[in-house]
């Protein structure tokens, strides 16, 4: 690489961290078209940047951990879900193309903006705090599972089409969704670089991306708790509208 990509590559890398960081989010997709051009090979660029996503949802996820912000119950009934799905979809890569997943996941993302931009905090601030045990087995484990499967086939951890489903549908509050989408992200990112090993990294962009993203997910992962759960729901509202928007047009373009 040159120092010229070097530097879009750390100062993109860094950007994208941050913002996703502070939502729960890692972004993957809007990093990934930066990867691709500066990649050796488009196979060994998605590699490395499912190996930077994981490595910033990881981090991410150790300080929303440490503040209180990772649901434990739901982690563990979706996490194991999720890894199936996203081996499952590795596996079953090439069946449908490309193009039609990205343009069905930019709907579904796009959707989930605008049901998180109508959502209202309910007046109890003890509602919503843990979903219901009822809840988890139909929707975590299934959503897990479905989430990782289109995110294996596409080479993304897809939080952006979690988050929306944990707050409209199992009732978590929003910095608890920021935590613990994130925490699952590193279960879905470890799967991806799994799949993605026997067609190789690109290392060299893997150590730039993941040196910029670390401490970029950290710093997010820590503005999140200074900022209220109103400016929080509209920051998941505004990226997912950029993440839905990136998809859609890398649909068209693929």
């Amino acid at each position: 690489m040159s120092p010229a990509e070097i530097a879009l590559l750390f100062g993109w890398s860094f950007a994208v961290s941050f913002a996703g960081g502070t939502v729960g989010l890692v972004l993957g997709n809007l990093r990934l078209p930066v990867v691709v051009l500066i990649g050796s090979s488009a196979a060994a660029a998605a590699g490395a940047n499912v190996a930077i996503s994981g490595a910033a949802a990881l981090t991410a996820a150790i300080v929303h951990w440490q503040h209180g912000r990772v649901d434990l119950r739901l982690f563990l009934w979706m996490a194991p879900s999720s890894l199936v799905g996203a081996i499952a979809g590795g596996l079953l890569t090439g069946v449908l193309p490309e193009r039609f997943l990205l343009a069905a996941i930019s709907i579904v993302v796009l959707y989930g903006a605008v049901e998180i931009w109508r959502m209202r905090r309910p007046a109890d601030p003890t509602a919503g705090s843990s979903p219901q045990k009822a809840n988890l087995l139909i929707e975590a484990v299934l959503i897990g599972f479905a989430v990782g499967l289109l995110g294996g086939f596409v080479g993304l951890i897809l939080g952006s089409l979690r988050l929306p489903a944990m707050l409209k549908y199992m009732g978590v509050r929003p910095k608890s969704a920021a935590g613990t989408n994130a925490a699952v992200g590193v279960v879905v990112g470890v799967g991806g670089l799994v799949g993605h090993l026997p067609g190789g990294i690109d290392w060299g962009i893997l150590l730039v991306g993941a040196a910029a993203a670390i401490p970029a997910a950290w710093l997010g992962a820590r503005f999140t708790g200074r900022i209220s759960e109103d400016l929080l729901l509209q920051a998941f509202t505004a990226i997912l509208i950029v993440s839905g928007l990136a998809m859609a047009v890398q649909a068209i373009t693929a």
